[in-house]
């Protein structure tokens, strides 16, 4: 992997630690902002939305620039958006500040990622996504716990003022290593990237990443109440637990990145099936401290596991246009950002219990699974918009990036067939 790709990575760090961190700052957040927990909750959705919204739109407002100046500009709004919330008065100003973060932070991950893309070959594009989404991983790991370490000591405001620290670290390693990559000879057209829209395979892609990463965030989201009130753990707990769901999302990043280049609908499928176990058995059990202990780390493994395969099917069937899909991406993750959290405080307002989160998690991710099975079969009948896509790209290409007519060809098994030796053999950059 290129040094600028771990660069991207570290930053992805910063980025992460904020959006997930609220999951173990609810309790104190709505105690200051005097809310009730599902409210503040809806910080989680909020910063979701700006991620869905401001992925495409920023995506297309920066189609023509600089990559590299973009990121400078976006990762340093979001810095500025981290000391805004740190300052907020009012639960509505903390929430605008999360969606202006969120709206910079999916701008920084649609172009990061085809950056990323567009300097490893096609049958490493996977693996190079394992290294960002690596970044969600390790913040799950330090970041997230040492945010609710500091919110239990410190006040919730002091695991802002870090996110922003880490922000300025980040901002510097995106100046100095991410190479210039000239824009290329023919400008892109925004007519010709959105014609990846006309392909179902897509529409499919973006319903999947959604019920996948909705269906475990919405249990995850309300984990700390969980731990707490059901389970009966003190609440010095939640951090340690937070960073075990965190190491099982590092495990499962590098094993899913490895995987899943070779076998991307085996990885999707036995991840999203790991996932809905787990989350039936956290509702099963929730009152049992070793079984939420344990099905935490199992969790943070099977989403992650599932992540890097779920990035590189949406590149495969939208190559034709890099920076789209990327933000296609964003967006439909953090669809299920959005629609999780809210799924989570809606069974509990319904006086559902906070087990109910996993019940209504394990739903998503058993919808997911059914959609994965379409996809398949599609893929299986020799589906036409593959070829479609690879037909917009023969005139539409990013800088560095291998041409997407070498996306393998899938095999009847729904598996990337051999790259070809022209792919194969390339130069890295």
């Amino acid at each position: 992997m290129p040094l600028a790709v771990y660069v991207l990575g570290l930053s992805v760090f910063a980025l992460g630690t904020s959006e997930f961190m609220l999951s173990g700052l609810l309790p104190p957040i709505a105690d200051d902002m005097d809310v009730s927990i599902p409210q503040a909750g809806l910080l989680i959705s909020a910063f979701a939305i700006g991620m869905v919204v401001g992925a495409p739109l920023l995506a297309v407002a920066t189609l023509r620039l600089p990559r590299r100046t973009t990121l400078i500009a976006l990762i340093s709004v979001f810095g500025l958006g981290q000391i805004a919330g740190a300052l907020a008065p009012t639960y509505e100003v903390l929430f605008v500040s999360r969606v202006l973060s969120a709206l910079a932070c999916a701008g920084f991950w649609a172009v990061g990622a085809a950056v990323a893309i567009a300097m490893v070959p096609v049958n490493q594009r996977a693996r190079a996504m394992a290294v960002m989404i690596g970044g969600l991983s390790v913040a799950n790991v330090l970041g997230v716990p040492l945010g609710a370490f500091l919110g239990e000591h410190f006040g919730w405001r002091s695991a802002f003022w870090a996110v922003g620290a880490a922000s300025a670290v980040a901002l510097v390693g995106v100046a100095t290593r991410i190479p210039h990559i000239p824009l290329p000879e023919k400008k892109p057209e925004l007519k010709r990237e959105l014609a990846i829209y006309r392909d179902r395979q897509v529409w499919l892609a973006i319903v999947i990443t959604a019920l996948a990463a909705g269906g475990v965030f919405c249990a995850f989201s309300y984990l700390a109440p969980l731990l707490t009130d059901v389970a009966g753990l003190d609440s010095g707990w939640v951090p340690w637990i937070l960073g075990l769901f965190g190491a099982g999302a590092l495990i499962g990043t590098m094993i899913g990145g490895r995987v899943a280049d070779a076998h991307l609908f085996g990885v999707m499928l036995s991840g999203i099936t790991a996932s809905t176990v787990f989350l039936v058995a956290l509702a099963l059990f929730a009152s049992s401290q070793v079984a939420v202990i344990a099905l935490a780390f199992l969790l943070g493994l099977s989403a992650f596991f599932t992540a890097p395969a779920l990035n590189a099917r949406m590149f495969n069937v939208a190559g034709a246009a890099p920076t789209l899909a990327g933000a296609t991406t964003t967006a439909a993750f953090n669809l299920g950002n959005t629609s999780g959290p809210w799924l989570g405080g809606t069974v509990i307002d319904l006086d559902f219990g906070f087990a109910s989160t996993a019940w209504a998690g394990a739903a998503m991710t058993a919808l997911a699974l059914a959609a994965v099975g379409v996809a398949l079969r599609l893929q299986r009948g020799g589906d036409g918009g593959r070829s479609r896509s690879r037909l917009i790209a023969r005139s539409t290409k990013i800088p560095g990036a291998r041409d997407s007519r070498e996306t393998p060809e899938a095999t009847k098994d729904g598996r990337p067939a051999p790259a070809s030796p022209s792919a194969s053999s390339a130069p890295r950059p």
